[in-house]
């Protein structure tokens, strides 16, 4: 009862029935390998059955007619658990490999349609250790000691056999043994919650270290931090050794308990059975037969400490890995949403109210209308809200009260897929991926032909640029983009977003990290990008959008001043003007002491 009740708090029966879709498909081998199990256990019966014969006829009757078929049907039988025990490990691997890669394709999909507001608040250690590391867990120790148990559960019960078949007084002793040395089981879950969730959390923070150092590598060069990461690091070691021995603190006193009572049961059966010996109750060779069952029954017991920790840690993940799938995306379709076509007439923001934090307003009632072919740019002081603007219009984020709306039609009733894919993104700081030019630019486009790949890149200025290069648009340009510059980098993304076509633009500062020559360039690439598309711009500087349809001041999530630049300049004491005369002023002052 004990063991049942301990399996009913790690919610085995709850876990099962999510696990079976992922069982489902290696049903079969996995049934193999649990009823390989079955003969293997039960063969270790087969020793301690074996010795009473012998035992009776060889040591005690001296018989000259030995018994010679025993010890060569115990090597028989050992070559045959041996080799099922291989099958069994074989299929094993092979089914905890099918699952687990299962498990991860599920969570990878679901990590993909997660919100950005998940991401920002969850380090990468977090994301690899939950979204990879859990599933490995999960299955490689529930399946190894799942057959393990398995094995041990028909190695008891032969051996049990055995045991009544040679004394049923000693084995009533030895069978009340065993259920005091499972007694504490049931209470070794809650003992090691809490340290379970701490060690997650600092085996994901050792993760995070490591990518850091990877992805910061200049910066920790250029500022000497390589003391500052070694103490950090030093710090996360101290504190998974700290929470590692306090897991053996409170779980591995389990296993010295078991010997202590395994050693009690064990003096008790060679004590009484000495008596039941003498009173010829028992011969020798059932005593013998009945001691090696008992050793061979106690022995895997004595260590199931170590198989029920990795058993609860397999429990505990498979939790979490159910968690996560079972979550719903904060941002996602409604039924039956609404296919966006590429046409459109007008954008509208209407009484807008966003706030990353809750109570901390980022945009208050903003409100802002914008035409087909329009060019809007964003502009004003750093923490205003603009880049929170363009972010809420492919919905990255979604926004608390108002509504954002395309032809009428509120975005958040458009299917995300149609949504996004009329939507063309250039950041400062854009993503590229590991591989060549060549398959970054077709992210746009996966279908684009050899034609409409050659225009991108002439339209984007990455012609010149590429036919230098040995391997042309074949390129490998390394991970995240880092053998190439900052200009060339925009100009891929440009040719990216140029490929896919969408009829709205956001271009969220995409000059503002690039010295003058490669903002030249990347702004004659941006305009080619902008024709005919509705354009959303964010730009730090000023002088770039002069040529914008209209120019939106916003300040503290307010829309404070809307129209031409033109228009702008003539307000009195305007936001705008007094922007565009102090970077006027500066560009002046940096010129003369140039």
């Amino acid at each position: 009862m004990q063991i049942i009740e301990a399996i009913k708090q790690n919610r085995f029966f709850i876990n099962y029935h999510r696990m079976w879709p992922y069982v489902r498909p290696v049903w079969f081998r996995a049934l193999c390998s649990m009823l390989i199990c079955i003969p293997i256990g039960s063969l270790d019966a087969i020793i301690a059955l074996a010795l009473k014969p012998y035992m009776d006829l060889v040591m005690v009757e001296k018989s000259i007619q030995s018994p010679w078929y025993i010890p060569l049907g115990i090597v028989a039988f050992t070559s045959v658990q041996g080799g099922l025990k291989y099958l069994s490990s074989y299929l094993s691997t092979w089914v905890g490999g099918k699952i687990t890669n299962g498990l991860k394709y599920d969570m990878f999909k679901k990590l993909l349609t997660l919100p950005t507001s998940f991401f920002d608040k969850r380090n990468s250690g977090d994301i690899v250790f939950q979204f990879n590391n859990q599933a490995d867990i999960a299955c490689a120790g529930l399946l190894d000691n799942l057959s393990v148990f398995t094995q041990r559960i028909f190695s008891s019960i032969s051996l049990v056999c055995v045991l009544f078949y040679n004394s049923w007084q000693l084995a009533l002793i030895a069978v009340l043994v065993l259920g005091c040395a499972f007694a504490p089981v049931a209470k070794l879950q809650k003992r090691i919650k809490s340290v379970m969730d701490k060690t997650v959390v600092a085996d994901a923070a050792i993760i995070t270290e490591y990518n850091e150092v990877f992805a910061g590598n200049k910066t920790i060069t250029s500022y000497n931090l390589s003391e500052y990461e070694t103490n950090k690091f030093s710090w996360i070691l101290k504190n998974i050794f700290n929470l590692r021995i306090k897991m053996v603190q409170k779980t591995q006193w389990l296993s010295p308990m078991m010997h202590v009572i395994v050693s009690v049961g064990i003096a008790a059966a060679i004590g009484y059975g000495s008596h039941l010996i003498m009173t010829n109750q028992i011969t020798a060779g059932n005593f013998v037969s009945f001691i090696t069952a008992l050793i061979l029954l106690y022995t895997p017991v004595k260590n199931i400490g170590n198989n029920l920790n990795a058993v609860q840690f397999s429990f505990f993940s498979i939790e979490r890995i159910f968690e996560v799938l079972d979550s719903v995306p904060e941002i996602r379709d409604k039924e039956n949403p609404i296919v966006m076509e590429k046409e459109h007439n007008q954008i509208q923001f209407e009484d807008v109210c966003f706030e990353y934090v809750p109570n901390v307003p980022v945009l208050n009632n903003l409100s802002l209308s914008v035409k087909k072919g329009e060019t809007i740019a964003l502009v004003g002081n750093s923490g205003g809200g603009k880049s929170t603007i363009v972010s809420l219009i492919p919905r990255f984020y979604d926004i608390k009260s108002g509504s954002i709306k395309i032809d009428g039609i509120d975005i958040r009733d458009y299917s995300l897929k149609s949504l996004r894919q009329n939507i063309a993104v250039v950041f400062q700081d854009n993503f590229l991926f590991s591989g060549t030019i060549r398959e970054n630019i077709l992210l746009g486009k996966e279908n684009a032909t050899e034609e409409e790949i050659q225009n991108a890149i002439q339209m984007a200025y990455l012609d010149e640029f590429v036919a230098t290069l040995k391997d042309g648009l074949d390129t490998q340009i390394g991970e995240r983009g880092i053998l190439l510059s900052g200009g060339q980098k925009q100009r891929v993304a440009i040719a990216r977003a140029f490929i896919k076509d969408a009829p709205i633009v956001i271009l969220d500062e995409a000059t503002s990290a690039l010295d003058n020559k490669s903002e030249a360039i990347v702004q004659k690439a941006i305009g080619n990008l902008m024709k005919d598309k509705t354009v959303f711009v964010i730009a730090h500087r000023l002088s770039t959008i002069q040529n914008a349809s209209r120019i939106a001041v916003i300040n503290q999530g307010h829309l404070v001043e809307l129209g031409s630049h033109d228009e702008l300049m003539q307000i009195e004491n305007g936001q705008y003007k007094a922007l565009y005369e102090m970077q006027f002023k500066h560009k002046q002052e940096a010129g003369v002491n140039a």
